[in-house]
């Protein structure tokens, strides 16, 4: 039995250690995640110290707010990062609350569903590399390469707000 719990013990400090490098942060807090859609930069920020910058790719259709679902585009305006996905189909998730009472209401006007699901990820586990598939190829969401989301996980905690500029 001590060797049974001995060789799962080893197994699971394996898998941990494997983990893609995740380390943690110590460093100052994230209050404000930053996104310029059009300059494709997002910024995460203590107090409005710029503490990271990123590039980032945004949905395969970039112009305008996200009106309904499965139109490829990235949310506009103030958000909160509400979850974090470790078990993402991408390297690492992090979610955004789009979303918001605002824009279930403009799509039921419409008649539509707003749609949902929107994080800031890394690439695609089926991709090789670290290497961005194209600028803009999500279904809406923001991208990253995976060591940066890896950092980005670290570092911004669930309810950092987030606003998203056109």
């Amino acid at each position: 039995m001590a060797i049974f719990r001995a060789f799962f013990l080893l197994v699971a400090l394996f898998g941990l250690a494997s983990c893609g490098g995740l380390r943690g942060y110590n460093g100052p807090e994230v209050t404000q995640v930053l996104v310029y859609k059009q300059n494709r930069t997002m910024y995460l920020l203590h107090h409005g110290e710029v503490l990271k910058k990123y590039d980032i790719g945004l949905g395969f259709a970039p112009d305008g707010h996200k009106a309904q679902e499965g139109d490829g585009r990235t949310p506009e305006g103030d958000y909160l990062i509400d979850r974090r996905n470790p078990n993402s189909e991408f390297h690492l998730s992090v979610g955004i609350n789009y979303p918001n009472a605002t824009d279930i209401a403009r799509a039921e006007a419409r008649g539509v569903s707003p749609g949902g699901d929107i994080f800031i990820h890394g690439q695609p586990n089926r991709a090789k590399g670290n290497k961005l598939p194209r600028a803009d190829w999500t279904a809406g969401c923001i991208s990253v390469r995976n060591r940066e989301i890896e950092q980005i996980y670290a570092m911004v905690n669930d309810g950092t707000p987030i606003r998203i500029y056109p």
